[in-house]
């Protein structure tokens, strides 16, 4: 592939990524603004059951992410028949992953959302969240592995269709329930359930329409819903570690009293929104490396590899602009409390200048998860854990509080950005994950 066919490719792939993974977190933050004017209160609620939920289904993102590498190394080694029947595999695994998440997260929401230590108002708003969106957890699910089948079969544009639309749904259904029919932050909760299962929906006979146009099975195959769910182990493993990164990171928000961590719901909701963006890149990359390693092509996959890093250091720093000229804004459109605005304001300096850092993490992220290197991924995410948790614990003997703690606790996360991004960098140097074929 020529240099120029290349950018194309992953042009092709990213764009479309991009703005599917954008229209995510930008409902978010209409969630943020619409659940945030209901009152202080509600919105560290809304920080709290965000988290949760947030960690329950994103443990589970090893259905997209797995998903996608797997079709796109069979797709690349010529057998679209194996690379859907692996997809609906990864279905069938999702719907009872989201039965299960269900009943558990139902019947166990107040404890988990006490265990954060916020005020017992705070406490009642998340338990309520977090236990009506429990039943938009079987869908979530499904989205990510049809998203995932879809990704592999380097399809991202129907991913961008369903998302802009399910989210809009979303956002325009919360703001009616919870505003106009005076549901509260129920009436947020439930605009996500509807929206959420209006997407599974639609991606669904996606799927299935294409399984059945290349003759692929599509009833439920134990063998190959096992095979899923232990290649995903590793993933999973890499994925809780990253989960309690920032389960550790909310919990010491959470004790820096209601405004810092209603301050901190809204900055990490704009991280997570800036990570998404970036992200487009990482999933190109899982994409791009699976059909190049499935086709044999290792020196293509180091030259997109080479290609997608470069693109992503310039993109984060084009979002550190962003974020830095409007930092003193942002805080306008998400509460009316002075506080809240000033530590919001403070938190989001640190968040602008860690975008080139974090880029580098999740575009090798995507590399390394698209050429299969799971096992790798799970025993890195692991140390680098490891090395950040001393570092919380820390900020929490020294007794860290007020704005001046939530500016400490983004530079420590941002310290863990770092440390990701170095210790993969070092992993892409090497030539041990280059393996090509069908399988890993």
């Amino acid at each position: 592939m020529t240099q120029q066919a290349q950018h194309r490719e992953i042009l092709r792939l990213a764009i479309p990524a991009f703005l599917a993974l954008v229209a995510e977190p930008l409902f978010l933050l209409a969630d943020s603004a619409i659940v945030g004017y209901l009152g202080t209160t509600s919105l560290a609620g809304l920080g709290v059951a965000s988290a949760v939920l947030l960690t329950l289904t994103g443990v589970f993102v090893f259905l997209a992410y797995g998903t996608t590498s797997v079709v796109a190394r069979r797709l690349g080694a010529g057998d679209t028949r194996a690379a859907l029947s692996a997809g609906i595999d990864g279905l069938w695994l999702a719907a009872l992953l989201g039965a299960a998440t269900t009943i558990f997260t139902v019947l166990a929401a107040r404890p988990i959302v006490e265990l954060f230590g916020a005020t017992p108002a705070a406490i009642d708003e998340a338990v309520t969240y977090l236990r009506i969106s429990a039943y938009g957890i079987p869908a979530m699910l499904l989205v990510l592995a049809a998203t995932g089948v879809l990704r592999g079969l380097q399809d991202t544009r129907t991913p961008l269709v369903v998302a802009v639309v399910g989210f809009t749904t979303n956002a325009a259904l919360s703001l009616l329930l919870v505003h106009g029919v005076g549901f509260g932050i129920a009436g947020a909760a439930w605009g996500t359930v509807v929206a959420q299962t209006g997407m599974a929906i639609v991606l669904l006979v996606v799927v299935i329409r294409g399984a059945r146009r290349h003759h692929a099975p599509r009833s439920f195959h134990p063998g190959g819903v096992l095979r899923a769910a232990l290649g995903g182990v590793p993933l999973l493993v890499r994925t809780l570690s990253l989960r309690a990164a920032l389960l550790a990171t909310t919990w010491v928000a959470a004790g820096l009293g209601d405004p810092q961590l209603a301050a901190y719901q809204v900055s990490m909701t704009v991280w997570t929104a800036l990570a998404f963006a970036l992200d487009a890149l990482a999933i190109a990359a899982q994409a791009i490396t699976g059909k190049a390693l499935g086709a044999g092509d290792v020196a293509g996959t180091r030259d997109a590899t080479a290609t997608m890093l470069r693109w992503v250091v310039w993109f984060g720093v084009a979002l550190t602009a962003l974020i830095l000229a409007l930092h003193r804004v942002i805080p306008l459109g998400f509460s009316a409390d002075p506080q809240v605005r000033d530590a919001l304001a403070a938190a989001l300096i640190v968040v602008a200048v860690g975008q080139p850092i974090a880029g580098i993490a999740y575009v090798l992220d995507g590399v390394l998860i698209g050429a299969g290197d799971a096992t790798w991924l799970a025993w890195a995410q692991t140390a680098f854990l490891a090395a950040y948790l001393p570092v919380v614990a820390a900020l929490v003997l020294v007794g860290v509080e007020g704005t001046s703690g939530l500016v400490w606790l983004w530079v420590a996360f941002l310290a863990f950005m770092a440390i990701r991004s170095a210790g993969m960098l070092a992993r892409a140097r090497t030539d041990i994950w280059l393996v090509t074929g069908m399988g890993r």
